[in-house]
């Protein structure tokens, strides 16, 4: 066990939040380090889909987006469990890129521009003292001014701090799966699909290389119902929906087994743990129907950013930082939070998603109204 040289910037975890936030911190001038428990490049459960408001931040950091060829997506279609359909443009738009390219895309600049990028290493424990921490991984101890936590939806990190979600009983909020493949169908370009199961609901839309995204999320207890068979909770409850009937029959899927997370949690988080700053995910979970968990991950990278740097400068203490990070992570995110939970309701069940799609498809604007209560603005 060694012991690392003091960094001013400590990341645990190098998801878009984690990566995003390392990239900033070193072009800032600050010595950073980055713990990522996996090697790059690699698949994660994911929709794939980023809205546009995060396009310039991206290139910004180093995405050449415009050389990509990215499909552009402007239009949304809704589907209820017995094959019913709502479709609207989408107010702002986006765009589709795997996780597994841009991750890896994001990891490269990284390590570029001098993040010390440790991969394959997972954080045991952090403990802050004498106004520093010091993190525990397979690297030994490494001591560092500030640490930010950016791993991910649920960590072991969560459990060893009993965070407040953890302790939650199994509710509507914090029993979820997440299932992933990479598919080839003909699908068009322009175009996210969100197609309604019991209990569930599966996102489709297009990445790079001519291949499509699907995603869906479901209750524990449906696969439960299942016998924890996957392929026997999509044929008898996905397959249900005459939409997702005829994808999963005529797709080509990419993956001999899919990717999948369990106990996804929508329950409120707290934006600082013990005096870690938590980015992404482990800050708080939009639903995935709202397609816009990728942005916040990356615009909070860059209001956590904002705040680190006036503490490293000494402009303002550490309180001051970790009161103003969480002020800034309310006033653009608790809004969205709160009406990705509202919406959900009416997802998964076939009633409530009949009476939506019934109730809103003669109401165009109001649709468009309900989208941007979910997105935000080019940051």
């Amino acid at each position: 066990m060694s012991r690392d040289p003091k960094y001013d910037v400590a990341i645990i975890g190098g998801g878009l939040a984690g990566l995003a936030l390392s990239i900033q911190c070193v072009r800032a001038g600050y010595s950073t380090i980055l713990f990522e428990k996996e090697k790059y490049p690699f698949h994660k459960v994911c929709g794939e889909y980023i809205s546009l408001e995060s396009w310039n931040f991206l290139q910004d950091l180093g995405v050449p987006l415009s050389d990509m060829q990215v499909p552009i997506i402007n239009r949304v279609m809704i589907s209820s469990p017995d094959g019913r359909l709502l479709e609207s443009p989408l107010p702002l738009g986006g765009f589709g890129i795997s996780r597994y390219t841009l991750d890896h895309l994001l990891a490269g600049i990284a390590r570029r521009e001098g993040v010390m990028l440790a991969e394959c290493t997972k954080v045991a424990d952090v403990i802050y003292r004498n106004n520093s921490f010091i993190i525990f991984s397979g690297r030994g101890e490494t001591e560092a001014t500030v640490v930010a936590g950016a791993y991910g939806k649920r960590g072991n990190l969560d459990a060893k701090w009993k965070r407040q979600f953890t302790r939650v009983k199994p509710n509507k909020l914090n029993h979820f799966i997440g299932v992933k493949y990479h598919i080839r169908t003909f699908f068009p370009e322009d175009l996210i699909a969100l197609h309604n199961f019991e209990h569930g609901y599966c996102g489709i839309s297009r990445i790079e290389d001519n291949k499509c995204c699907l995603c869906y999320l479901t209750t524990a207890a449906n696969l439960r119902k299942s016998r924890n068979d996957i392929s026997a909770m999509e044929q008898n409850i996905l397959r249900k929906n005459p939409f997702l009937d005829k994808l999963f029959a005529n797709a080509q899927f990419l993956y001999e087994e899919p990717v999948t997370i369990s106990r996804i949690s929508f329950n409120q988080k707290t934006q600082v743990e013990d005096h870690v700053l938590m980015l992404g995910d482990a800050a708080g979970m939009i639903t995935p129907l709202c397609g816009n968990g990728m942005s916040m991950a990356l615009h909070g990278s860059k209001l956590a950013f904002e705040e680190i740097d006036q503490f490293l400068q000494g402009k303002i203490n550490r309180y001051e930082m970790e009161t103003q990070y969480t002020q800034q992570w309310e006033k653009n995110f608790a809004r969205r939070l709160q009406a990705g939970r509202w919406i959900q309701r009416f997802f998964g069940s076939t009633i409530l998603s009949n009476f939506l799609i019934a109730t809103l498809k003669p109401f165009p604007k109001l649709v468009s109204f309900l989208i941007r209560q979910t997105h935000g603005r080019p940051f």
